[in-house]
């Protein structure tokens, strides 16, 4: 970690040769202990690198493989401190100048959506197209010992600046990054199934009725959300608003114990509402232990406030309040913290440490710790999940979620839970209902939510027969997608790498992957482009603009190909309410829990089936383990690779813990494209299985053009005219699929038809 530069009033440390740090004091005082945002400095491990270090100007000239940074040694100013991104970008945006904005800056996040329809400002990242980005960590406390609660203020005008010199490799400074902040947990294998959460004063009765329901209809769940209701909440004004509360409400939940019980065996985890702000009141079961455990005499019936920065009250919360209702079976929290960012310590916003702490606890206590919780600035990706707020239903705040979640990951925040369908006001749609469940099942964490209206549950049933049977088979696939999901947590921990990332991340100089940032990659190998528009009437299509990077492609649902060539292909793919656009890259090998296994929970399943897409070699790692802690986890790993020339795929063997996968595991292999009953083999943990499968049909795309005129809701003669156009053209002898895309708009069809159309016949 060499500091490059230090004088009375600014130090300058070069932390890798892509990463400097740029420290100004008003005293010559300067920071080596770890901050509320940075948790590690020293990021070369030894190994050191080169830097060129030489006088200038009374400064210094420091050059490395990342940048050149140039100090005249005097009061910091944008003219006398800049540093200058090496490796092909340009000098002209590629310059941070001390005190000026970054050029072209990519979005971050932000604490909340509550309140916002749409759109919304969003926080910096560290990342830029000029190629150069800055973690501002001036306003972060200092840690001063081993308790979180140990903090203390800069001095008055310190500045504490890191400036990311990484060009566009944007993985390369999200790595640094996550080295100098801390990595991004691996989170257990339960948050990725669908939740189900609902502002609403159930019962257990009424709840476990609702369960049954889901059961019967097959829509499985993995994690069980009880809003604050679960709490009395009706207490008198001169004891607390009710909305904090920590004792159970007997009307409500009799035996909350046997009611955690039965929810634990029908496969659920249970996580409980928290607004914590109002602390332990006298009416609380819990408040004669937190009251002597805080010195308060409990006759007093005085309040326990809550005191983030007092560990001596955590350290009671968690012994006489949060730890007996974690041992009846509540398994982590929901921090529902909405009361602004003061505290008794200037600087310490409440949030960070609430989720922190609770963090923290739950690793202490030897569990992979988890909280559900609000954002609370740079370097909250240590404590997934993140909580987005109370969404309003609409179309406009559909539309942004998807650039919100992606644009996350630029400050190194993949874990995102939205209200999926809207929290509050809007109307009953049942096409925007059954949209954002779709995009749910494409998102990091699934969480159906409504509000406590009667009218806005997220049931499916509400939603009519279509409706119903729409949101069913999402909430399905999602459950069916765990094995690939479980891989891409895997991945996020290792790797840093969000589940849900931007397309620029991976084509950063292609001005398509900026423009269209409602498109995103869903792990290693998904393109996503969520439908966020209504439909087209007539055609009854909804119109998608997207760009498909490099490549072969296949649509996910219907197996249609698509050539993006060497420079990709921007198109609007046209697509009816039961499917959204899904692409897999050619060789991509997707493994899914086989549908007769979807259920509640998230057990390793015994049947798996295996979506080959042909094109190119492929493999795919999958990756399982106990979700136990860290220290006693137990891993195993089954390669699944891909031979597109021998049109074969090797299953296995597994590779470490053999007594955690099932015995005599079944495979279901079936190649996209292909017309074919899928190929069953049976493995044993140490066995590998050799796969032979069938080549991939010819695409018949008049069979797709004709089912698609069919359903259309349009004049029979305009059918029968673009009908006449599409044979001539894609029948034998034919002019082929260029000359029927231009005929067809002589067509008197919708534009949406038209466009649909010419989808279909220039997929491949």
């Amino acid at each position: 970690m060499p500091i490059v530069h230090q004088n009375d009033r600014c130090r300058l440390t070069a932390l890798t040769p892509h990463l400097l740090r740029v420290e100004c004091s008003p005293t010559g005082t300067f920071t080596d202990a770890p901050t509320q945002v940075v948790v590690e400095r020293d990021l070369t491990s030894g190994h050191g690198f080169d830097a060129q270090v030489e006088p200038w100007r009374g400064g210094v000239r420091v050059v490395t493989d990342g940048f050149e940074l140039r100090y005249d040694g005097a009061e910091p100013t944008a003219h006398g401190l800049s540093v200058q991104v090496r490796g092909g970008v340009t000098s002209y945006h590629s310059t941070w100048r001390f005190g000026e904005p970054v050029e072209a800056p990519l979005p971050g996040t932000t604490r909340t959506l509550d309140g916002v329809d749409g759109r919304t400002p969003l926080e910096p990242s560290i990342l830029s197209r000029g190629g150069y980005g800055v973690l501002d960590d001036s306003a972060s406390l200092v840690r001063t010992g081993p308790e979180l609660t140990d903090l203390a203020s800069r001095e008055p005008g310190a500045v504490d600046l890191y400036v990311f010199t990484h060009g566009l490799d944007f993985r390369a400074a999200l790595r640094d990054f996550h080295a100098l902040t801390g990595p991004v947990p691996r989170v257990p294998r339960f948050v990725l199934g669908n939740w189900w959460s609902r502002y609403h004063p159930y019962s257990a009765q009424e709840y476990t009725a609702l369960l049954d329901r889901f059961a019967a209809d097959r829509l499985p769940f993995s994690v069980a959300v009880i809003d604050m209701d679960w709490h009395v909440v009706d207490v008198d004004p001169a004891l607390g608003s009710g909305w904090t509360g920590y004792t159970w409400d007997p009307a409500l939940f009799p035996d909350p114990a046997a009611f955690l019980a039965d929810l634990h065996e029908r496969g659920l985890v249970v996580t409980l509402n928290d607004h914590p702000a109002d602390g332990i009141r006298a009416h609380e079961a819990a408040y004669p232990a937190m009251a002597t455990a805080m010195g308060i005499d409990p006759a007093s019936g005085d309040p326990v406030e809550f005191d983030p920065s007092s560990e001596r009250f955590w350290r009671a919360f968690f012994e006489h309040v949060a730890g007996p209702l974690t041992e009846q079976g509540v398994d982590f929290w929901w921090i529902d913290w909405q009361q602004g960012t003061h505290s008794a310590v200037p600087g310490l916003d409440p949030l960070w440490i609430l989720n922190e702490r609770h963090f923290a606890e739950q690793e202490a206590q030897g569990r992979r710790p988890l909280i559900f919780s609000r954002y609370a600035g740079p370097g909250s990706h240590r404590t997934p999940i993140g909580f987005s707020g109370d969404t309003l239903i609409s179309w406009a705040s559909l539309a942004f979620q998807p650039e919100f979640t992606a644009s996350a990951a630029n400050i190194g925040y993949g874990w995102w839970s939205h209200d999926i369908g809207g929290h509050w006001h809007g109307a009953k749609d049942v096409e925007l209902a059954v949209r954002w469940v779709q995009l749910g099942v494409f998102s990091p964490i699934n969480r159906l939510h409504a509000s406590a209206s009667p009218f806005q549950g997220k049931e499916p049933w509400r939603f009519g027969p279509e409706g119903e049977r729409l949101m069913g088979e999402a909430l399905r696939l999602r459950h069916r997608l765990l094995p690939y999901l479980a891989t891409m947590a895997e991945r996020s921990a290792t790797e840093g790498v969000a589940l849900v990332e931007p397309v620029y991340h991976r084509h950063p100089e292609r001005e398509e992957a900026y423009a269209h940032r409602t498109t995103f990659f869903f792990g290693a190998d998904l393109l996503c482009a969520p439908v966020v528009t209504p439909r087209v009437p007539g055609a009854g299509l909804a119109a998608t603009p997207l760009w498909l990077p490099p490549g072969q492609w296949f649509d996910v649902q219907t197996g249609r190909r698509y050539d993006a060539g060497e420079h990709g292909r921007t198109l609007t793919a046209y697509r009816d309410l039961a499917h959204t656009p899904v692409f897999a890259r050619a060789g991509t090998v997707l493994p899914l829990t086989a549908g007769d296994e979807v259920g509640n929970g998230v057990e390793l399943p015994q049947h798996l089936e295996v979506v080959v897409f042909p094109g190119a070699d492929g493999e795919h790692l999958l990756v399982e383990d106990d979700d136990g802690p860290e220290a006693t986890r137990r891993l195993a790993r089954t390669p699944l690779r891909y031979d597109d020339a021998g049109a074969r795929l090797i299953v296995g063997p597994v590779d470490g813990d053999h007594e955690l996968v099932p015995e005599g595991r079944t495979w279901s292999v079936r190649v996209a494209g292909a017309d074919h009953a899928p190929v069953v083999v049976t493995t044993r943990p140490g066995e590998a299985a050799d796969v032979e499968l069938p080549r991939p049909d010819s695409p018949d795309p008049l069979a797709e053009c004709f089912d698609l005129l069919d359903a259309a809701e349009v004049g029979h003669h305009a059918k029968e005219r673009a009908w006449a156009v599409l044979q001539r053209g894609l029948g034998e002898g034919g002019a082929g699929a260029a000359r029927v895309a231009d005929e067809l708009r002589s067509v008197r069809l919708d534009d949406a038809l038209v466009g649909a159309l010419t989808e279909i016949v220039t997929a491949s």
